[in-house]
């Protein structure tokens, strides 16, 4: 057993086994998934933060690329009770720091009480809690970080073809991989543009559809998402997930605000305010909407009645904070990529004056 170390925001220094080596320092989060660690480790949304699992054991079906939602491990350390071998080398052959041997139920309540917050790490043969203080004292808040889309967007437009229903227009602000090819399942085409695309950008693609993606860190951030938003609103159909809510609503006159210790799990309720239904969702955010501007709330949670859906009739806009594609689920709310394009196809048909 190597020495790990986890210094937390106030200098409290926790002590684990290092399974990965290295010095890592972000914002301290949890996620309740007992299942889909391999998608929640590849999740864009996920970056610049140390992401511990509650569940006690990770890894127990391995690690199979198919199943990531990136190219590359997104946290930028890794906390657990405890780690399979498969996971452990998987995250030491990306260079990021994992620590196991955790009581991961104290580092839970710690969030839950006090909230995300900053930390560092340092794990290895040569670690001292000096050196985890060290990454500490470095960290910066979410919203800090102010030109995050850099680091989880692409870096020119990428084309995926479908059956060439529809023509989608995605904004990557750190999109998953499951939501291109959710759409493309359904018969569209795919652009993705970088996260700091131009309405000429967006343009060029001739779409049926304008989707903001999720992502990580402050939707104020974004502004050059926010500026399409603003520029296509009525005249083209607007979806959004998790991040694209937000951004969605803060174009449109709403507001956001950072959440105490956020939403991160594949078992947190929504319930549908015209149906009445409930559905169980994944998410994984940190900040919410708190006014919803031009939009009309449709959905909520079912813990704290934070706005999970919103829409507008008269502008074409469906937007969900969950994440309906999540795998490896639950998939109760896959239809959401249904009605998104049925706007497309409402907007095709919709007469057009003189």
């Amino acid at each position: 057993m190597t020495d790990a170390y986890v210094a937390i925001e106030g200098g409290h220094v926790l002590t684990g086994r290092a399974r990965a080596p290295g010095t890592a320092r972000g914002e301290l989060v949890f996620t309740t998934a007992y299942t889909g660690y391999e998608e929640s480790l590849t999740d864009p949304s996920y970056a610049e933060q140390v992401l511990t699992f509650s569940y006690p054991l990770i890894g127990n079906y391995g690690v199979r690329d198919e199943r990531f939602e990136s190219d590359q491990v997104q946290p930028t350390a890794v906390l657990a009770r405890e780690l399979t071998d498969d996971v452990a080398e998987w995250l030491g052959s990306e260079e990021i720091p994992a620590i196991d041997h955790l009581d991961t139920r104290d580092v839970v309540t710690d969030v839950r009480e006090e909230g995300a917050m900053e930390c560092g790490i340092a794990a290895g043969p040569d670690a001292t809690p000096e050196d985890a203080l060290a990454e500490l004292d470095r960290c910066r808040g979410m919203s800090e970080h102010t030109d995050i889309g850099a680091t989880v967007s692409v870096d020119e437009p990428a084309r995926y073809e479908g059956d060439g229903a529809y023509d989608v227009a995605l904004i990557d602000c750190g999109a998953k991989g499951s939501i291109r090819s959710s759409l493309m399942e359904r018969g569209a085409d795919v652009t993705v543009l970088p996260y700091d695309a131009t309405p000429e950008d967006v343009s060029r693609t001739d779409p049926d559809l304008l989707f903001v993606s999720n992502g990580p860190g402050d939707p104020e951030n974004f502004e050059a998402a926010q500026a399409l938003v603003e520029e296509f609103a009525g005249d083209l159909p607007l979806a959004g997930i998790c991040l694209g809510q937000q951004i969605v609503a803060a174009a449109l006159g709403g507001t956001t605000e950072k959440m105490a210790f956020g939403h991160r799990g594949v078992n947190q309720p929504v319930r549908d305010l015209d149906s009445g239904r409930v559905v169980m969702t994944t998410q994984n955010h940190g900040y919410t909407v708190t006014e919803p501007g031009e939009l009309d709330v449709t959905q909520i949670n079912v813990n704290d009645d934070t706005p999970e859906g919103l829409a507008s009739d008269a502008l074409d806009v469906i937007t969900r904070q969950y994440h309906p594609e999540a795998n490896p689920g639950p998939h109760d709310s896959l239809d959401f990529f249904d009605d998104v394009l049925a706007m497309a196809d409402a907007q095709r048909v919709a007469p057009t004056a003189d």
